[in-house]
């Protein structure tokens, strides 16, 4: 039998349940049991946000992007060949998962009232549009054909307020240049992502219609856009398209296209770090505490077992073995509690946001196995460690005043 630990045991139902020490050992396992709640409601609400935006930019521009390497930042991009020989052996390549064509093009949206500035985005018959279809809030998105070009298009919620469009409308849109030239398009659809930064730019449409406005042949494209299987996988997959491509070809991330959004979202890492921090501190002098007022008051016990020749290893054994206990309660209500609210407001979304200030209608949470089983172990082993040095006063506690500790 494990001696020390069958004490702890002991102790833990020791008293009325009234006393100070009953009082403390609450307010630690409480402690704990919130700290744990908060960090794991805060870890599933940072990285909720962190994906769902991340996602919103994906959808517009793909997991990576390949252009033809040239200085030009603009949506104006110098045209590629869709004939590629590269194309075979990077959709073999680990984590691809889909390959599109694309290109852009400024244009301007123009009614009896008002103009709007966008920019067109010009897909063909192998775009992707799950991420759209998942979005539209009105109609649906556009029949691209394998070689009849539609006039068929789909517009943003922002757009279509601002401008005062509905589905089934004709929609006007103005290219500047030389000669200006004018398409007549069809709204079959309208989206909304919440992510109003790109919602207000992002028109789609037939990429027959770039290619006839810029005078290109009918292979010539904008870029191809990579879909990858995991956004984990964008490094190596980048890394992999480098060394297959052209030198004529450049590889971007959706990181590299759109870098202060994602700056801004890592960010909030500091956020998630800062409350971990400040609850496993409380949660560890609360710990603390309760492990110093236990030896308080079990200070005749102590001296007992000093007598009858218990080392002091074995004592402090007992006292980290009954900390460990009210520890592990703590986490056990913790986890209840903090994977409760998150299932709650993901199922039925109860807490919401403004979609203007923060791109999102209601506070996401995505809950990962592997960030509970870290904030378990890390808090543990954490409170644990803390309790080590001040568990060495039991080496000064005498044997002959510990028996008369009054």
């Amino acid at each position: 039998m494990n001696f020390p630990l069958f004490i702890a045991g002991r102790m833990g139902g020791s008293g009325n349940g009234k006393s100070f020490t009953s009082l403390i050992r609450k307010i630690a396992i409480l402690s704990i049991s919130l700290g744990l709640a908060v960090m794991i409601i805060s870890m599933a609400v940072v990285t909720g946000f962190q994906e769902e935006i991340r996602d919103k930019v994906i959808g517009f521009g793909a997991h990576i992007q390949i252009t033809n390497y040239d200085f030009n930042i603009s949506y104006e991009p110098q045209p590629v060949s869709s004939q590629q020989d590269f194309l075979a052996d990077a959709e073999q390549l680990d984590g691809v998962r889909h390959i599109q064509t694309f290109a852009t093009k400024p244009g301007i949206i123009k009614t009896d009232d008002d103009i709007h500035g966008v920019v067109f985005k010009g897909i063909d018959k192998d775009f992707d549009w799950g991420f759209f279809n998942d979005r539209m809030v009105e109609g649906r998105v556009p029949e691209i054909h394998d070689t009849e070009r539609t006039d068929e298009v789909i517009i943003s919620a922002h757009v279509a307020r601002n401008m005062r469009l509905e589905v089934h409308e004709d929609l006007f849109l103005y290219f500047i240049q030389d000669p200006p030239r004018i398409r007549r398009l069809t709204i079959t659809g309208i989206y909304d992502t919440g992510l109003e930064e790109l919602d207000k730019v992002f028109t789609l449409g037939d990429i027959r219609h770039i290619q006839q406005l810029n005078n290109w042949e009918d292979d010539q494209i904008g870029g191809f856009e990579v879909l990858v299987d995991h956004f984990g996988n964008i490094p190596k997959v980048s890394e992999q398209l480098l060394d297959l491509v052209p030198y004529s070809l450049d590889v971007q991330t959706i990181r590299d296209l759109y870098p202060q959004i994602f700056d801004w979202l890592s960010l909030l890492d500091m956020n998630v770090y800062v409350i971990i921090t400040l609850m496993i501190l409380v949660a560890s002098i609360n710990m603390i505490t309760t492990l110093l007022i236990s030896v308080l008051e079990k200070t005749n016990a102590i001296g007992i077992l000093k007598a009858v020749g218990a080392p002091n290893l074995l004592v402090r054994r007992i006292f980290l073995y009954h900390a460990g206990m009210l520890i592990a309660r703590g986490l056990l209500w913790g986890n209840v509690a903090g994977i409760l609210i998150c299932l709650i407001q993901g199922q039925f979304g109860l807490l919401t946001l403004s979609p203007e200030s923060y791109f999102v209608s209601e506070v996401p949470v995505n809950m990962r196995l592997s960030h509970i089983l870290l904030l378990n172990a890390g808090t543990f082993v954490i409170s644990m460690a803390m309790l080590i040095i001040p568990s060495y006063i039991i080496a000064r506690i005498s044997p002959v005043k510990a028996i008369v500790f009054r």
